[in-house]
């Protein structure tokens, strides 16, 4: 069966006075629920400068959670987790319509993921991220969704003139703004040892790949760890708000599918 441990910090940074990332995360009750709907972790960081961000990272995190625990045991997370992160949208949608006063938008970048046997699905809105640390190699699993990648994407600059022009920093997409958008997910399988990272872009603004890797496989601990990615995260620069969650996968349990159904392998 899928073992793992895990450890998230969200710090409000040096110079902020609210902390508009909220964490959370649902395991299962029983080995039965870890097969059938296995595990759930989110990293939401609320748009900066728009009303009620704080508002709309929790709304967002809690309707992913809700969604996950109420759906039918056993469907893909493939299938699952764009559908949930879609709904997410349209809550934040929503109670933005609903508590709006001055006409300022109500959003939200969301990152998640979700374990079962062997297999990780991703799936993400914004720039919040998630990385795969692997014998002390950090790989971003994600691409943010910024107004400079989509530059990129189109050839309209090099990837490495983004670094410091103001649109790295301005979302293309994010929950909240419309009544639907467009979510990016991936499936990826998992051994043990491995170790799952996501933050905000308050921490990967400020630590590179290479620290990411390194920090993760020296730690003693997942808890010692993540405290010292905030930590750095705060001495180079601590003006946005940090978070971060760590998940090592401790062992797994293997499948194959067939017809959407897993069955173990010897």
């Amino acid at each position: 069966m899928l073992d793992i441990e895990f450890s998230q910090v969200s710090d409000p940074g040096r110079t902020r006075v609210h902390n508009e990332d909220y964490v959370d995360y649902l395991a299962p009750a029983s080995p039965e629920e870890a097969r059938s709907r296995g595990w759930l972790f989110a990293l939401a960081d609320g748009v900066g400068g728009h009303d009620f961000g704080e508002v709309a990272s929790r709304a967002a995190v809690e309707k992913l959670i809700s969604g996950f625990r109420q759906a039918r045991g056993g469907e893909p997370h493939t299938a699952l987790l764009p559908r949930l992160v879609q709904a997410a949208n349209t809550h934040v949608f929503e109670t933005a319509m609903a508590t709006r006063k001055t006409g300022a938008p109500m959003a939200t970048t969301l990152v998640t993921c979700a374990l079962r046997f062997d297999r990780a699905v991703i799936a993400h809105v914004g720039d919040s991220r998630c990385y795969h640390v692997r014998n002390g190699q950090a790989r971003q699993l994600t691409r943010d969704h910024t107004v400079a990648n989509e530059q990129i994407r189109l050839g309209l600059i090099a990837a490495g003139e983004a670094d410091g022009l103001p649109t790295s920093s301005i979302l293309s997409r994010s929950l909240g703004n419309e009544m639907f958008v467009v979510v990016d997910s991936s499936e990826h399988h998992v051994i043990g040892g491995d170790v799952l990272l996501l933050c905000s872009d308050g921490l990967h603004h400020s630590i590179r790949e290479t620290d990411i890797g390194e920090i993760v496989s020296h730690a003693t601990d997942l808890q010692s760890a993540a405290d010292k990615l905030v930590s750095i995260a705060n001495q180079r620069d601590g003006r946005d708000n940090i978070s971060v969650q760590l998940i090592r996968i401790k062992s797994v349990e293997r499948v194959g599918m067939y017809r959407g159904r897993p069955y173990r392998l010897l």
